[in-house]
C-alpha cells in the first residue's frame, strides 16, 4: 500500500490578549522541510511584542502561504503541512492526540521551549477537534486546485479566499465574489471607472502586486475561477492587460525619502499613547536634585559581593526610591476605572521600566518589585532591559504595569513631559546625571545633579500628593540613609 499525504494547515493564533492581525517577521522552516512538534515555524510581530509560533505537528512543510513581511489576520492559514502514517494514513502527532505525551511548552530536542510567548506551557493535553460529519456514501468531493502549489485535499479550505461562515460551514468567498461579480457587471459596464468586488488573489500575489505599484483591481485574473496569478500581474505591469484601469492614488510623492507602514508594536503604542493623552487629565511636576551622595554609594555598592555579576546603575536607586515612595503613598500606585466608576489601589507595586527597542516603544515591567531585595531587584532590571532591546518580551511582561519610570537621561537629555502608560496613574522621568555648579553647605561646589518629572492622573493624584511623592523620591536620591527612615 502506498502512503498518501495528509496535509494540516497552522492557522495563526491571537498570541495576546484579543488581537486581530500579526506580521511574519520570519519564517524559520522551508517547503521541504521536516519539522517536529514544538519545533519554532516562524516568529510573529503582534502589537505588543515579537513572538515564535511552534508546530503542533511532525511532518513536512509543503506550503508557506504568507511571505515574510506580510500582516495576517488572526485565524488565517499560514502554513500547510504533510503528516504521513506508516500505513498510508495520517498518524497524529503527540500536540494532537490526546493520550500522547507531547505537550506545547515542552523543550524539544534543540533546547528550545516553544510555546505561544506570555502565556507560559500548558500544563494540559491538546484536544484533537471533532470530526466533521461525513459525506453520504458515493458522492464525489471534488479536490482544491492551486496554480501556485500542489493540490490540497478536499477537505481542507481553499487558500485563495478568505473564508466566511454561513449556518456553521465556511464557504470560500470566491463564490460569493464571483456572484457579486457577475451582478455588478452591467454597471461596471455603464460607470467603467467603478471598482467592483475586491479582486480575488492569494496574499503573496497581493503583495507582489503591491511592492511593484500594480492595482489588482485592473487586472482580469487568469487562474482557477479567476484568481490573478503572479503572472498576470507581470503582464499588467507591461501594458498587456486589457482591463480598464483606475486613476492613481492621491498619495503625495516622497521625494528622498521613504514611507514606513505604521503597524506592530509602533502602531499599538500610538494608540495607546493617544488614548492616555486624551483621556486621563495629566500634570506634570519637576524637581532638580543633587544626586552626589547616590553616586558615591553606587560606587561602593558596586564593588559589594552580594552585587557581584548585576549592573548597579542609577536606574536602580531611582526605582528602590520609587518603590519606597509608593509604599508611602499608595494612591500614586492605583488605576482609574471608568466602568466600575471606582479608583482601584493596587496591593502591589508592577515596576515598568520604559524601554526603546527597533520595533518601537515597549514597557515591560517587574512583578511585585517592591518585594525584592537590591540585588535582586538588580537582576531583574537588568534582564528586563536586556530582553526588549533584543526585541523577545513577552506580551506578559508588558501586561499588569502599575507605575512607571522612563529613563531619558540614557540620551543624554535632562528631563521631559513623560504620557501615562494606559491604565496608571503616575509616571517618572529620570534625566542625566551632569556635574552642576551648585551650592551646597553655603558655597558653590561641582556636584551631580539630575532632574525629575513626574506626570500624574489628576483625577486620582491632587498637587498635593504628587508633590509628596515627587519630593520622597527625590530625598531618598539626594540622601541614600533617609530610605532607613521610610
Amino acid at each position: 500500500m502506498t502512503q498518501t499525504s495528509a496535509l494540516r494547515q497552522f492557522k495563526l493564533p491571537d498570541v495576546g490578549e484579543g488581537l486581530t492581525e500579526g506580521e511574519i517577521l520570519q519564517w524559520l522552516v522551508a517547503v521541504g522541510d521536516t519539522v517536529t512538534v514544538n519545533q519554532p515555524l516562524c516568529e510573529v510581530e503582534t502589537a505588543k511584542a515579537a513572538v515564535e509560533l511552534p508546530s503542533p505537528w511532525a511532518g513536512t512543510v509543503v506550503e508557506l502561504l504568507f511571505d515574510a513581511g506580510t500582516m495576517v489576520d488572526v485565524g488565517a492559514p499560514i502554513i500547510t503541512i504533510d503528516v504521513r502514517g506508516e500505513g498510508g494514513g495520517a498518524s497524529p502527532s503527540p500536540a494532537a492526540d490526546p493520550g500522547g505525551s507531547g505537550l506545547i511548552g515542552e523543550t524539544n530536542a534543540n533546547g528550545r521551549t516553544a510555546v505561544l510567548v506570555g502565556y507560559g506551557p500548558r500544563t494540559t493535553e491538546a484536544r484533537r477537534r471533532p470530526r466533521r460529519t461525513p459525506e453520504p456514501a458515493g458522492t464525489p468531493v471534488p479536490a482544491p486546485v492551486s496554480d501556485d502549489g500542489p493540490p490540497l485535499l478536499a477537505t481542507a479550505p481553499d487558500m485563495r479566499t478568505k473564508p466566511v461562515r454561513h449556518g456553521g460551514l465556511e464557504v470560500g468567498r470566491q463564490a460569493e465574489a464571483a456572484a457579486l461579480s457577475e451582478a455588478a457587471a452591467p454597471a461596471r459596464e455603464a460607470a467603467p471607472g467603478r471598482r467592483g468586488p475586491r479582486p480575488l488573489a492569494k496574499p503573496p500575489v497581493r503583495k507582489y502586486a503591491k511592492d511593484l505599484g500594480v492595482d489588482l483591481a485592473t487586472i482580469t485574473g487568469s487562474g482557477a475561477g479567476g484568481c490573478i496569478t503572479r503572472a498576470d500581474v507581470d503582464a499588467a505591469r507591461a501594458g498587456a492587460s486589457t482591463a480598464v484601469p483606475t486613476p492613481p492614488a492621491a498619495a503625495a510623492p516622497v521625494v528622498g525619502g521613504e514611507r514606513i507602514p505604521i503597524k506592530g508594536v509602533r502602531k499599538h503604542t500610538a494608540a495607546a499613547m493617544v488614548s492616555s493623552a486624551f483621556t486621563a487629565p495629566h500634570v506634570t511636576e519637576f524637581l532638580t536634585v543633587d544626586v552626589t551622595r547616590m553616586m558615591k554609594l553606587r560606587t561602593r555598592l558596586a564593588g559589594r559581593p552580594e552585587l557581584a555579576g548585576v549592573k548597579v546603575s542609577p536606574l536602580l536607586f531611582v526605582a528602590k526610591a520609587v518603590l519606597l515612595a509608593a509604599k508611602r503613598h499608595p494612591m500614586v500606585n492605583s488605576s482609574w476605572d471608568e466602568a466600575a466608576q471606582e479608583i482601584v489601589v493596587h496591593g502591589q507595586v508592577n515596576l515598568g521600566i520604559a524601554a526603546a527597542t527597533p520595533r518601537g516603544l515597549v514597557v515591560p515591567n517587574v512583578k511585585d518589585a517592591g518585594r525584592l531585595s537590591l540585588a535582586e531587584l538588580a537582576a531583574a532590571l537588568g534582564e528586563l532591559t536586556e530582553t526588549a532591546r533584543a526585541g523577545k518580551t513577552p506580551p506578559a511582561d508588558m501586561a499588569g504595569g502599575t507605575i512607571t519610570i522612563t529613563n531619558v537621561g540614557v540620551f543624554g537629555v535632562d528631563t521631559g513631559t513623560p504620557i501615562l502608560n494606559p491604565g496608571e496613574s503616575a509616571i517618572l522621568a529620570f534625566g542625566a546625571v551632569r556635574e552642576l555648579p551648585w551650592v551646597h553647605k553655603g558655597k558653590v561646589r561641582p556636584r551631580q545633579v539630575t532632574t525629575l518629572a513626574l506626570s500624574f492622573d489628576h483625577r486620582i493624584v491632587d498637587g498635593e500628593l504628587g508633590s509628596r511623592f515627587l519630593a520622597d523620591v527625590g530625598a531618598v536620591l539626594h540622601d541614600p540613609a533617609s530610605a532607613l527612615a521610610y
